[in-house]
């Protein structure tokens, strides 16, 4: 989904209703997860340190992609979230959900400490 939302309430908005209840419990997440982080509206929901974007997501069409520009923490749990759950395909930083029931916010919620913490 293409966006040109300028403030959070605006994108929710426009997400299709059938994944607006994830995307607002990722949001949820990462607002809990990421403390020390910004969140911003830039063509999706990011979070940056020190201004540099590190998290986000955005509806697309067919998923819900989650970006984490730290490779290594999305290799870490790679096994995690494509083994148990159909729907998810991975990228190098990018985890696609197909179906937005299928979502793993468990190990999301792993994910996220992680690139936010470093533990």
């Amino acid at each position: 989904m293409t966006s040109k939302a300028r403030d959070v309430k605006t994108y929710v908005a426009e997400v299709p209703v059938e994944r607006r209840a994830a995307i607002k419990r990722l949001r949820a997440l990462c607002r809990k997860t990421l403390t020390g982080f910004t969140e911003c509206i830039e063509g999706g929901f990011c979070y940056k340190r020190d201004g540099v974007i590190e998290v986000g997501f955005v509806s697309q069409k067919h998923s819900i992609n989650v970006y984490v520009c730290k490779k290594g923490v999305v290799d870490e749990f790679r096994e995690a979230l494509v083994v148990p759950h159909s729907g998810v395909s991975m990228g190098k930083s990018c985890i696609r959900f197909s179906n937005p029931d299928k979502i793993d916010f468990e190990v999301l919620e792993r994910i996220l400490r992680k690139y936010a913490t470093g533990r």
